[in-house]
């Protein structure tokens, strides 16, 4: 019995120990969860309260950081923008401002094959000189005229290719024997006799459309029109004032005879204007300056798309594979962009025939639009390697003004500033789009050595700007895991 009482004693205990504990243990994880609830509190209640997502108006103070940041952003970007304004858009102004102060640049011949007797020949002659010295014009309102003796173009046709050559802007030639071709008609009553033919008027309005229908051809037709009209005034009033002296039966011959071609005495001397390439399809336009704008800008759409797609890849390249990707790939997607650029010129007809046959005119604008393409994509390709994309685009505006300010109007009318751009991508394009399109006068070798040399240039610009930034990133690099060694050392 002693034993049986002593097993439940020793039971009793035992339970009554282990409730003694449980209690214990329940009683210090109350107080540690009390201790932690009070910490966290206090800790919650040190910590900053930042701004919270999608709570705040604009003018919050807990935002007021965050607005100064966005305010600077904006105010630099203005200050960034009125500089580019001032620099760049003064440089197109200026390429356009002041044309008309130079059209003396433009220069044209004179030729009198009127003989040394011919009273035209020798007006005209001295009506042009004259003109080339500024008289009776407003300043500067004239081309400047040299006379050419005869036998520099033994031809009308050599004279006319000259013109096409640009070794002038215009040629006025008086037509072999002019004078005393009227006075045989006046004398025969010639009724085929057509005034037209005194005088040929050569000009290229597919060099530069605007150099022509601005001032080449409205200053010469002006001038030829005022000096025909005060010499055949002249010229008339003379074989009048003979008829009336002479009167008889010789004068009333002359009277018959013109009568019979009355044009002789109406209008004795008149001009042909002869446009020797004509600028046909106003759809040239597109191609020859605003496409090229276009070219630029999709260019500059490929730079960027290439920047944001090869930041996926780029780090885990080797220099040498990373520099020939930055190359070779804009090189590639340029191809098919380039020929759907070209493509889209077929359905407005034009006249890629002009100088050889139409699918050749066609091949080499696409060749050349290309090359265009590569030259100025592949210099904002270079750029965007230094200026970052947060930057390049101050070097588009620069890259799209400097080269479209000399491509709008002959350089011949801009200040000498302006020198510059016979070196620059849109000029040559243009250039050798107008040989193509208008068989303007052949210098596709020189306008695709421009658009080479721009390109080279890229290819060791683009190479060597990444390999800088390339170097300074594996430095950051290397810094950052020395400091990550550090810190678990």
């Amino acid at each position: 019995m002693d034993s049986g009482r002593n097993s439940v004693t020793g039971t009793a205990v035992e339970g009554h120990m282990k409730e003694h504990l449980e209690e214990d243990a329940y009683i210090q994880e109350e107080q540690t969860r009390k201790e932690l609830g009070a910490r966290a509190a206090e800790d919650e209640a040190q910590a900053p309260t930042g701004p919270q997502k999608f709570q705040h108006g604009f003018w919050d103070p807990e935002v007021a950081h965050l607005r100064a940041i966005y305010m600077k952003i904006l105010g630099m970007t203005v200050v960034l923008l009125v500089c580019a304004m001032w620099i760049c858009f003064s440089v197109y102004w200026g390429s356009l401002g002041e044309i008309a102060q130079h059209v003396p640049n433009l220069k044209g011949l004179i030729i009198n094959r009127d003989g040394t007797d011919g009273a035209l020949g020798q007006a005209i002659v001295a009506a042009f000189e004259a003109n080339s010295r500024g008289e009776g014009v407003a300043p500067n309102a004239h081309l400047t005229w040299a006379v050419v003796d005869s036998a520099s173009f033994s031809t009308n046709e050599d004279l006319a290719h000259a013109v096409v050559e640009e070794e002038a802007w215009a040629a006025v030639v008086v037509n072999s024997a002019a004078t005393s071709l009227l006075t045989s008609a006046r004398s025969s009553g010639n009724k085929s006799y057509d005034p037209r033919t005194a005088i040929t008027f050569y000009y290229n309005q597919g060099r530069n459309e605007i150099a022509a229908n601005s001032f080449i051809v409205p200053y010469t037709t002006a001038l030829l029109q005022s000096t025909l009209t005060s010499f055949n005034a002249r010229i008339n009033a003379e074989l009048f004032a003979s008829l009336a002296s002479n009167a008889g039966q010789n004068s009333q011959q002359a009277l018959a005879s013109i009568a019979q071609a009355p044009q002789t005495v109406s209008q004795p001397f008149s001009f042909t204007p002869v446009n020797l390439r004509p600028y046909t399809k106003t759809a040239s336009q597109a191609v020859l300056l605003v496409g090229q704008i276009y070219i630029i800008v999709i260019s500059f759409i490929i730079t960027m798309t290439h920047d944001f797609a090869r930041g996926v890849i780029s780090p885990f390249l080797r220099f040498n594979s990373y520099a020939k990707m930055r190359v070779l790939v804009p090189l590639t997607l340029y191809i098919p962009i380039s020929f759907g650029y070209a493509m889209v010129n077929l359905p407005f007809k034009l006249t890629f025939g002009a100088k050889y046959s139409y699918a050749g005119g066609f091949f080499l604008f696409w060749v050349f639009v290309y090359m265009g393409m590569a030259g100025l994509g592949l210099a904002t390709e270079a750029m965007i390697t230094l200026l970052t994309p947060r930057f390049v685009a101050y070097f588009l505006i620069a890259l799209i003004i400097f080269n479209v300010s000399v491509a709008s109007v002959p350089i011949a009318l801009q200040p000498g500033f302006y020198r510059w751009g016979y070196g620059f991508p849109v000029f040559n394009l243009a250039e050798a789009i107008r040989t193509i399109i208008f068989n303007t006068k052949n210098k596709m070798g020189l306008n695709a050595g421009v658009l080479v040399v721009w390109i080279v240039v890229s290819l060791i610009t683009v190479p060597l700007f990444t390999w800088l930034t390339r170097r300074k990133d594996e430095m950051a690099e290397r810094k950052r895991v020395a400091e990550d060694k550090a810190v678990d050392a």
